[in-house]
């Protein structure tokens, strides 16, 4: 379905004072590729985070890239705790603005699901010892998730000591260069962990009924706000079930997320899962009713994500009015210029969409003007 200016998913949405070319983002991925192990992005971000950018994205957004050490989710997993790091990210943000795409981070805290192998094909899965660069985890409190192991409670001063670490990473990456920050308060990572009653059993200020669970969130939300430009968006990632009984659910996700709007939250990037081992009914759009019951319950912008794979069906999730914006991952895997694909079966002329002037002699439309040999 399109509009007398052409498919939704090509129009540009404004957030605060950042625009996006159009509504097609990339969602934050794992590559689990700093073989060092000292969370520094190498040329293998470069080329996965700006071949995306080359293909028409309107965001690209990082993987989960931890806020201190101890918060990766593996020994390879990208960081920005440091000035190395910071550095090395700049060179990607350049990369991306320069193919007229925003990129944006996603901070992260891995919490109880911290220290574990990457599982690459033929590598070791469940947590990683000391020998192979891991640690001992935290958590809200020493509940483990199956299969890992029982995580150090959070003390007073270590939850003050994450706030400050989750604005400072926000800091640096204004001086990287991003143009937009999201909290991962998903899949079973730290900010989720505090949220979902099966795992947060705290009896103190920080657990308890739903006022409780939320309260170490929103003092991270917050710390970043203030730590981020206000001319510039600011998402948060949220898991809307934990698709178990007793657990995280979408009317909770909906309560917290009329919060997050009015602590100055621009977008809530709505997935599911994570935090418990579930059954999970996956399929095409499978997560999308989630956001569109945000969005509508809430009143903020919201992304969709979730087995979207075809032009059709991404550009019918926003004639439905279910998000402002769809995220893809594996489909962006298999092909790092699906919007250049979109842009042609949903009626757009190679000079509508978003060719790098190098790859017009590619596009994907017979128009009868070819570009020079």
């Amino acid at each position: 379905m399109t509009t007398s200016t052409g498919p939704l998913l090509f129009q540009p949405l404004t957030l605060r004072q950042t625009t996006f070319r159009n509504r097609i983002w990339v969602a934050p991925m794992c590559q689990y590729s700093v073989p060092e192990q000292n969370g520094i992005p190498t040329d293998w971000h470069l080329v996965h985070l700006g071949a995306r950018a080359q293909g028409g994205f309107g965001l690209v957004l990082t993987e989960a890239t931890a806020v201190v050490p101890e918060g990766r989710i593996s020994p390879q997993d990208t960081g920005l705790w440091n000035d190395e790091q910071t550095q090395a990210w700049s060179r990607i943000t350049a990369f991306i603005a320069g193919q007229g795409a925003r990129s944006g981070v996603q901070l992260a805290h891995a919490g109880r699901k911290a220290s574990t192998h990457r599982g690459f094909p033929g590598e070791p899965t469940g947590p990683a010892p000391a020998s192979d660069g891991g640690w001992e985890p935290v958590g809200p409190s020493p509940v483990a998730f199956t299969g890992l192991v029982t995580p150090h409670e959070m003390s007073a001063a270590d939850l003050d000591d994450t706030v400050e670490a989750f604005a400072a990473a926000t800091r640096r990456a204004l001086t990287a260069g991003f143009d937009v920050v999201e909290l991962h308060a998903a899949h079973g990572y730290l900010l989720h962990q505090f949220l979902s009653p099966l795992s947060n059993t705290r009896t103190d200020a920080h657990g308890g009924d739903f006022d409780g669970r939320v309260a170490f969130p929103l003092r991270v939300v917050d710390a970043v706000r203030d730590a981020w430009p206000s001319d510039r968006p600011l998402f948060v990632r949220l898991s809307a079930t934990d698709w178990a009984p007793g657990g995280w659910d979408l009317e909770q996700t909906v309560r917290l997320s009329r919060l997050l709007r009015e602590h100055g939250v621009d977008l809530v990037d709505v997935s599911s899962g994570g935090n418990v081992r579930a059954d999970i009914p996956v399929g095409p759009g499978y997560q999308v009713p989630f956001s569109a019951g945000v969005r509508s319950g809430a009143g903020i912008a919201t992304g969709a994500v979730g087995l979207i794979t075809e032009p059709d069906q991404a550009e019918q999730v926003l004639a439905n009015g279910e998000a402002d914006a769809v995220l893809l991952a594996r489909a962006a895997l298999r092909e790092p210029a699906w919007p250049l694909r979109a842009a042609s079966e949903l009626g757009l002329t190679w000079r509508e969409a978003p060719y790098p002037p190098a790859y017009v002699r590619g596009r994907w439309d017979d128009a009868p003007t070819r570009a020079r040999p």
